[in-house]
């Protein structure tokens, strides 16, 4: 890199810097064009990305058909506000609802806006249908959480750099230990309304619980008459090797979120799906969202869907990821080294100590983007359209850089 293209990447960062607020800490890399696995910063450096934003991008950068489905919508008609109905909404709710084996869907725009669809809904229905005393229900969630940044989620966390500051926070809420189903069960009281949790903790470093636990919790729901809610916005749509990932370890639950590759990283596009028997307790003006269910929302998710479906990405990361943990067990021989975890395409590899920061700054350095997480964990998530020999180009940045340290 030349002094002059150094200089453009520190002028777009002391920009930003200088006119945003400081509530993310980006590693030093500008990006302006994506396709495909692949993003190219503003010096013309390629880059594996091996985050997908957080896995919204699973079915690629700028996937031709979703940016098409994107384009030729805009051009008719973008928003009607759900005053009036649209003629592309309906086609989403239907794909959604087949794909989950729902009844119904209730569309909104961000992941955090579904999760507070959904508490909405478990609070409803635990006065409305359960009998729970007016403002006494409880919803049951897990330690290590992360469901998104509205002063309601941030409460519910015990991540010190989520909720500091930011209360006081609503009442209603109880924190039990992730992966353990006994203590769930200890928790439920009469005033239980629902429980919501990660089939598998992302921001927590890929923290994927024992097997069994899914259906323990789901027993437990149904034997206390609670709604099982589970939050697969980040584990959806295809990243674990399976459409969902409850799929691995449970049966249906009671409620779903999803978001981020329900637009294929496109557009903000997210939503709860559940049976009538909860999504009933929503009448005329009790949610909505201006955006919720736009035309050029609905024509994105269902271009979305429909790649993954297609192009048959559950089935690769699947297959991928079995060839990643091999490689990983085979070739990283750090002393350092704790433990790899790998779930499709959702990855982790956590050191002993906190070198992981430094492990994501080396790895930018030689073409790949990663994320570190809680200091000791790097998270890998490309994105599901990545060929074997992409992967195995990547992994040989990889495994040799993290033994590094």
């Amino acid at each position: 890199m030349t002094t002059e293209t150094q200089g453009k990447t520190r002028e777009f960062i002391e920009q930003a810097e200088r006119f945003g607020a400081h509530n993310y800490h980006p590693l030093e890399v500008v990006l302006t064009r994506g396709e495909g696995c692949f993003v190219w910063d503003v010096e013309g450096t390629r880059y594996f990305d091996m985050l997908s934003a957080y896995s919204a991008v699973n079915q690629g950068h700028c996937h031709p058909k979703i940016v098409k489905a994107l384009v030729d919508q805009s051009r008719v008609l973008a928003l009607t506000s759900r005053a009036f109905h649209n003629d592309r909404m309906g086609d989403m709710l239907e794909k959604i609802a087949t794909l989950t084996g729902f009844e119904s869907v209730l569309p909104m725009n961000t992941g955090a806006e579904g999760v507070e669809t959904a508490i909405k809904a478990i609070r409803r229905w635990g006065y409305r249908k359960k009998g729970i005393p007016a403002n006494e229900a409880e919803i049951i969630v897990a330690l290590g959480n992360f469901h998104g940044r509205t002063t309601t989620i941030v409460g519910f966390s015990d991540d010190p750099d989520s909720y500091s500051d930011f209360g006081p926070f609503p009442p209603g809420f109880k924190q039990v230990p992730y992966g353990d189903v006994d203590a769930l069960a200890a928790a439920i009281t009469d005033k239980t309304a629902g429980v919501i949790i990660e089939p598998i903790q992302g921001e927590a470093g890929v923290n994927i619980p024992p097997a069994g636990y899914l259906a323990g919790v789901q027993k437990v729901c149904k034997e206390n008459n609670v709604v099982f809610c589970l939050d697969e916005i980040q584990t959806g749509l295809g990243r674990t090797g399976k459409l969902f990932a409850w799929q691995h370890d449970c049966e249906r639950p009671d409620m779903i979120i999803l978001g981020k590759a329900l637009s294929g990283g496109l557009y903000p596009v997210s939503a709860i799906a559940a049976d009538d028997a909860i999504m009933s307790v929503f009448d005329p003006g009790s949610h909505g969202s201006t955006y919720g269910g736009n035309p050029v929302a609905a024509a994105v998710a269902i271009a979305a869907l429909d790649v993954l479906v297609d192009e048959d990405l559950c089935n690769r990361a699947l297959e991928m990821g079995k060839h990643v943990k091999a490689r990983f067990d085979a070739e990283l021989t750090t002393a350092n080294l704790k433990e790899t975890r790998v779930r499709g395409l959702m990855i982790a590899v956590e050191y002993q100590t906190g070198v992981a920061h430094d492990a994501a700054v080396a790895l930018q350095a030689k073409g790949v983007l990663a994320k570190d997480t809680h200091s000791t964990s790097i998270r890998f998530a490309p994105p599901l359209v990545i060929t074997k020999a992409q992967m195995d180009e990547a992994l040989d940045i990889i495994i040799p850089t993290l033994n590094e340290f």
